[in-house]
């Protein structure tokens, strides 16, 4: 069953649940970007402290804001559970407020050709700061365990001057009272946990989905066997997942 936000004069989020998205619409395995969009703008995800996210709704830019740094890489993803993943669900500290940013698509797909993987040997004449960052990371469960086969994508931007001054920003809310309402079921209650409606997107260009390796398998990161327990981890599963996953965020 679909929710959407009751803001008519904005653009609005499309809520399902998360468990009739994860049987019957998530890819199980291989790159993928699960994101909401329509034909003009895709949704990302970034937490913030309270100071910076208040400012960006208020101007609709990240621009002019003391505490906003354009020469820090500032991490965004499509995915709303790898987000709530990353900020506990903003419960870490700076990252209380989780903002859902409408990126134009054709300002994302430029983000798509432009970026750099972290893992790959750059140039002598290339330095990370100087280009979008792509990784693939293990996408993951409310619970916070791993996915066992599918990945997520973020992109780290730093200096890029369109997203910060707000010219690839279609709109930005604040989502973090959904976030707060959802808290508890991600952890304990998934039948009842409501999220973003997300679906696999397609770049408009065909050179950039070959660029970011879309949809290709992570041989190093193969699909558990064991399907029944991969959908259901343990609890030791999760505290060793959340132990040796990285915790820091950059703004």
């Amino acid at each position: 069953m679909e929710q959407r936000s009751r803001r008519s004069n904005r653009a609005e989020l499309i809520f399902e649940s998360y468990l009739e998205q994860q049987t019957k619409t998530w890819p199980s395995e291989g790159k993928h970007i699960l994101a909401q969009f329509d034909d003009e703008s895709i949704v990302v995800y970034q937490a913030y402290c309270p100071g910076i996210a208040k400012w960006a709704v208020e101007h609709q830019s990240f621009q002019g804001c003391p505490q906003f740094s354009d020469t820090r890489m500032t991490w965004i993803k499509t995915n709303f559970l790898w987000m709530m993943f990353r900020s506990g669900w903003g419960t870490k500290p700076n990252q209380e407020r989780t903002l859902a940013i409408w990126l134009k698509r054709e300002a994302f797909d430029r983000y798509l050709m432009e970026c750099i993987s972290s893992k790959k040997q750059l140039k002598p004449d290339q330095r990370y700061d100087e280009k979008i960052r792509l990784q693939w990371d293990p996408d993951h469960h409310p619970s916070g365990a791993k996915h066992p086969g599918r990945r997520a994508i973020q992109l780290g931007l730093k200096g890029v001057h369109t997203f910060s001054n707000g010219e690839d920003i279609v709109q930005i809310q604040d989502i973090s009272d959904f976030v707060d309402s959802q808290y508890l079921n991600g952890k304990m209650n998934i039948d009842t946990l409501i999220c973003p409606r997300e679906r696999s997107y397609t770049p408009m260009s065909e050179d950039a989905a070959k660029h970011i390796q879309l949809g290709e398998k992570d041989p190093k990161h193969p699909r558990s066997t064991d399907a029944t327990n991969a959908e259901h981890p343990s609890v030791l599963q999760i505290l060793s997942d959340l132990k040796n996953e990285e915790g820091d965020e950059s703004t």
